[in-house]
């Protein structure tokens, strides 16, 4: 990188279309806290909060996808330190010998904004002291009504935009991309609290058959039927969504091992009862509960290999992890129908 560039008043990334970065400048480093080394080919969103995640998916990368560039996009980054540090970004698609990198240029923006409240405060102020006496200030203000409600009416576009980006079309469960959110969220105060915290994995047994003897519209009736149902069954605080295919995922705050097992069992039992298009139909479960060893990883692991052990001792069961432990299981590869 030329010095100029690596000095320059402003910050300077670049980052592969998978989002690693390649090339980072001395100002941005300085003013995030990094050295070099600690960024060069980790992930950008390593610098990003879940929200500026979601920004990142739901706007950034279509941008430059449709356009080849972002204008003056605000996000965060984070220092080293843990603290948020806002950013005003233009980047831009460049190729050079079929290789692709996003070049992006940041501003700080905190002066900017503390600018802009001290100018906000003002202005009420003086729409406070002539709005009765000035009546083209009146109509002023009626003009900005009219943005505030124009911008209110954009907010709720883009929330709508990120629901979608979390849903499952289907089934209207969350989808893969909420729960891993969800867990990694579970997993910093669970470090935090100590506050334990569990995992359920569950599919349909023999669900390969429901498609080939019905057709995969009944299958897809089944799989938002069971979806309706576990809404139905977890508790307020559950967190209940679809991972892929048959399978899905449910988190249950602050729930120990008998507890777990006690959820379970109930959900299986409802599916069980339930009147369904194929005449009868069982899932088995998973389920692993977090300890201080736990990474997210390991955790899905746990709960995955539950879930073989109910599905190698008969299917239409609720296993803990903690069982197999105890009854020391050989575990080999899920592979399931």
């Amino acid at each position: 990188m030329e010095k100029r560039l690596n000095n320059a008043p402003c910050g300077f990334l670049s980052i592969t279309h998978e989002g690693l970065i390649s090339e980072i400048n001395r100002t941005l480093l300085d003013w995030i806290g990094y050295e070099q080394e600690e960024l060069l080919h980790m992930h950008l969103e390593i610098l990003l909060s879940t929200p500026n995640k979601m920004i990142f998916h739901s706007y950034f990368y279509p941008m430059i996808n449709l356009e080849g560039q972002v204008e003056e996009l605000f996000i965060h980054l984070k220092q080293k330190d843990g603290m948020s540090v806002p950013f005003l970004m233009n980047a831009k698609l460049y190729k050079e010998d079929l290789v692709e990198r996003i070049d992006c240029i940041l501003v700080k923006m905190k002066k900017r904004i503390d600018y802009e409240q001290e100018l906000r405060s003002a202005k009420k102020l003086l729409e406070a002291a002539y709005q009765e006496k000035d009546r083209a200030l009146a109509n002023l203000e009626q003009i900005h009504v009219e943005i505030e409600h124009q911008q209110a009416k954009l907010l709720e576009m883009n929330a709508a935009l990120v629901e979608l980006s979390m849903t499952d079309k289907l089934t209207g469960l969350k989808n893969r991309r909420f729960f891993q959110e969800q867990l990694e969220q579970h997993f910093n105060h669970f470090h935090e609290t100590a506050e334990t915290f569990s995992l359920c994995i569950l599919d349909i047994d023999h669900f390969k058959k429901v498609n080939d003897t019905y057709g995969h519209q009944v299958g897809d009736d089944v799989l938002v039927q069971l979806a309706q149902l576990l809404q139905i069954q977890v508790r307020l605080e559950d967190i209940v969504a679809r991972y892929g295919g048959e399978e899905f995922m449910i988190i249950l705050p602050e729930t120990e091992i008998p507890a777990a097992k006690e959820i379970g069992e109930k959900i299986r039992h409802t599916v069980e009862q339930d009147g369904w298009p194929t005449g009868s139909l069982t899932i088995s479960m998973g389920i692993a509960t977090v300890t201080s060893e736990d990474t997210e990883t390991t955790l899905i692991k746990k709960a995955d290999k539950a879930l073989y052990g109910s599905k190698e001792h008969g299917r239409n069961k609720v296993t803990h992890f903690h069982e197999i432990k105890l009854l020391a299981f050989t575990i080999r590869p899920l592979i399931f129908e």
